[in-house]
């Protein structure tokens, strides 16, 4: 590069033979004095050895000569200064070339090396030539490191010494120096070239700025060096760093050409600050959607709290990804879990409200809330230390009154909690090596369209994905796996759960799910349960066995289609209803469970696929379809696959509604459910009454509440032998269990009926 030939800027001071009115003797400033008429200067016209020159004798301590003209100082741009000089009479001097820096309003720039190196003179007549070179950036032989503020110069020699000696000077010469560090031919450019001094104290940003603009398709170097960062910077070129930067928290380094995660770790110096500086430009650079970590493995050393690393924001809704790498949880004392103790007061009638909470501020966002009456997967979602108040994720069954509840906050890899809402969000292709020490992801606290998709949750101590509020709304989990901490402990002891959401319409698609406590627990509505396989099981014999799937709404609209549900059961509660009795509700309906299998072993005898758990009484069932599954146990049989929990309340079987269980096929079952059940009946002795007991047959234990059809299957005969024409009336809910059926005949009969009995009445 050369700006004198490229850009027609204009670097040469003028001969001395053109007059001596424009060479000052002070810093060549306006209004300085001149060597025109001086009694100490003269202009020689051939010097058999320079030529034009200006005869010049020393009469100052330090005696300048500066050109009055500004030479401009460009970014980017360095300037060579050279004058040839001999030794005429009296006394040798020292010769440095020299400057004074200006800036663009006219005033001095304080505090720069404003000369070159110093030559003392050895003899007379001897021709000796002193060189500096000046620019923007501190670099190898750069002698006057001026910086981004200058914007021209004052340039020619001092003469220092005893005075009194009699020196010729040649015409001084100032050329475009820049290709020595830096050519056209090169594909980058240098911060340094700049002003970016790189000391970790001054502030580069400008420079960095100045350095992309000038870049033109070039990458940007920055070399070795800690380079402080006063305000945000992007790049619009690619970026190189060898060295590193610091910025304050709310300022954001955005690397337009270079978007990933590699190039923040190598612009920070840190894996974990890089990361987080990443996300802060993702959020806050429209130019990117999506963070590709390119493999990295970031070592974690305690929770990383992603708002906080976006000060300034605590919503966003637009489309964001961040892909393709592993977190990994280092041993540290940041991972454990804040457990607080406190009393507090509720009421159902503040439903989401814990009030007079005692030690408020201590309590955490985001702690799981356990006590007399407290659901599974209630959080604190939000705390009021002003009003003593806690707001909740869930509603609690059984808590009204004053008790002393536990707070457990567990600790993950990365906490969303402190965004307000963060929406369209998603993770691909992550694993999240919690090693059994941490959780791995919190939600925020309100969201739409949160997405997991092809991510591992590898060996989470407590949880894999929580929802301390509603922000699951549309969360979506497809392809993932969640392998257990806890594969060693029988299920009993188990405690970790793989994920809760607390909103609606929830997908959970393709996954894998190894031995937690719990897969999911799921308090909204609208849910999709589909392709997954969780299987819970222990080494132990006639084991106890978990919910794999947790419904806590009655009228959940969900849909349960083609997993493997292995080893676990399905459990559909109430308790997140602080009124659990039924008052003019849906009660338990909606759900539907399709094409699944359904297998276990080394289960208790007791041990159903299905269980009911009404908190309150008066619940029913009111829309349920069972179709298409395959149950079977590989080893000692079970009684039956369904079963009502009744440890707090029974249903109400007279107003189960709309129940459809049936296609289903059964291994090592004792007694196959349907409903409608269809049955085949013989009555050996005639008689006008036909009891059919139906016991172990229908679903759930309900009564027989409806017959559909009675049809005789071969002729009806009396006591004689004698066929009898005769069509039966049935009454439904005999017996002391009400599951038995009876057949009234107008005559005695004996023969055989196909009967197709129902659960619930008709609609």
């Amino acid at each position: 590069m050369n700006k004198a030939v490229t850009d027609g800027i204009v670097l040469m001071p003028p001969a001395f033979e053109g007059g001596l009115d424009v060479w000052s003797s002070g810093d060549g400033t306006p209004g300085s004095d001149t060597y025109d008429g001086a009694v100490n200067a003269a202009i020689i016209a051939a010097d058999q050895d320079l030529g034009s020159a200006i005869e010049l004798q020393k009469t100052a301590t330090v005696q300048k000569l500066r050109y009055m003209g500004q030479t401009p100082l460009l970014p980017g741009c360095y300037l060579k200064i050279t004058a040839r000089i001999k030794a005429i009479a009296g006394n040798l001097p020292t010769v440095q070339i020299a400057g004074w820096a200006g800036a663009s309003n006219g005033n001095h720039v304080g505090g720069l090396i404003e000369s070159g190196p110093a030559t003392t003179l050895q003899n007379y007549g001897e021709v000796v030539e002193i060189t500096a070179i000046v620019g923007a950036g501190n670099r190898n032989g750069v002698d006057m490191a001026w910086g981004a503020v200058p914007a021209y110069g004052h340039f020619g020699l001092d003469l220092t010494g005893s005075n009194g000696g009699i020196v010729r000077i040649d015409d001084i010469v100032i050329e475009d120096a820049t290709w020595v560090f830096h050519r056209d031919l090169m594909d980058w450019v240098d911060v340094r070239d700049y002003g970016a001094v790189g000391d970790g104290v001054t502030d580069d940003a400008a420079a960095f700025e100045a350095a992309d603009a000038a870049a033109g398709g070039r990458q940007v170097l920055v070399p070795q060096g800690m380079f402080r960062l006063g305000d945000s910077v992007t790049f619009q070129s690619a970026v190189r760093f060898e060295g590193t930067v610091t910025m304050a928290a709310q300022h954001t380094l955005s690397l337009t050409d270079n978007y990933h995660l590699p190039a923040y770790i190598d612009a920070f110096g840190d894996p974990e600050l890089g990361f987080c500086k990443a996300f802060q430009a993702l959020l806050s650079n429209t130019g990117h959607e999506s963070l590709d970590m390119k493999g990295r493995i970031i070592s974690l050393t305690g929770p990383v709290d992603m708002q906080a690393a976006i000060p300034d924001k605590s919503s966003y809704s637009q489309r964001r990804l961040i892909k393709n790498g592993q977190f990994y949880a280092e041993d540290n004392a940041a991972w454990s879990t804040e457990t607080v103790t406190s009393q507090a007061t509720y009421s159902p009638s503040n439903s989401l409200r814990l009030t007079g909470v005692t030690n408020v501020a201590n309590i955490p966002r985001g702690a799981v809330v356990e006590g007399n009456g407290v659901g599974r997967e209630v959080y604190v979602s939000a705390v009021n230390i002003a009003a003593q108040e806690i707001t909740l994720s869930q509603q609690l069954y059984d808590a009204a009154g004053t008790q002393v509840f536990t707070f457990r906050r567990f600790k993950y890899m990365l906490d969303f909690s402190n965004f307000e809402k963060l929406s369209k969000f998603s993770l691909m292709n992550i694993e999240f090596q919690a090693a059994g020490k941490c959780s791995c992801v919190m939600l925020p606290q309100t969201a739409t369209s949160f997405q997991f998709r092809d991510c591992y949750f590898t060996r989470p101590r407590d949880r894999g994905i929580s929802s301390l509020f509603k922000g699951d709304q549309g969360m979506i989990v497809d392809r993932c796996q969640f392998l257990s901490s806890e594969d060693a402990e029988l299920v009993a002891n188990r405690t970790s759960i793989a994920l809760n959401a607390n909103a609606n319409d929830v997908k959970l698609r393709d996954n894998r799910i190894t031995r937690f406590r719990h897969f999911a627990v799921l308090a909204g509505s609208s849910n999709i349960i589909s392709g997954n396989h969780w299987f819970q099981g222990d080494e132990s014999n006639d084991g106890t066995r978990s919910a794999g799937l947790v419904l806590t709404r009655t009228n959940c609209r969900t849909t349960i289609d083609a997993n493997y549900v292995d080893n676990a059961f399905i459990e559909w509660s109430n308790e997140h209803d602080s009124a659990p009795e039924f008052a003019s509700e849906f009660s338990f309906s909606a759900l539907n469970i399709t094409s699944n299998v359904f297998l276990a072993g080394n289960v208790a005898q007791w041990f159903t696929f299905l269980v009911v758990k009404p908190h309150g009484a008066g619940h029913f069932l009111n829309g349920l379809s069972v179709t298409g599954n395959s149950f079977r146990i590989i080893d000692d049989p079970i009684d039956r696959v369904d079963s009502v929990d009744t440890s707090f309340a029974d249903l109400d079987y007279n107003r189960i509604k709309n129940i459809s269980f049936r296609d289903n096929t059964f291994g090592n079952i004792f007694n196959p459910v349907l409903s409608p059940a269809m049955i085949e009946f013989e009555q050996s002795s005639a008689t006008s009454t036909w009891t059919i007991d139906l016991s172990d047959k229908l679903p759930f234990g309900a009564f027989a509440q409806t017959v559909e059809s009675a049809i005789p299957a071969g002729p009806l005969l009396n006591g004689s032998g004698a066929t009898v024409h005769v069509a039966p009336y049935y009454q439904a809910k005999q017996g002391p269990d009400r599951n038995q059926v009876r057949l009234q005949f107008g005559t005695p009969v004996r023969g055989a009926v196909t009967m197709r009995v129902r659960i619930d009445d008709p609609l």
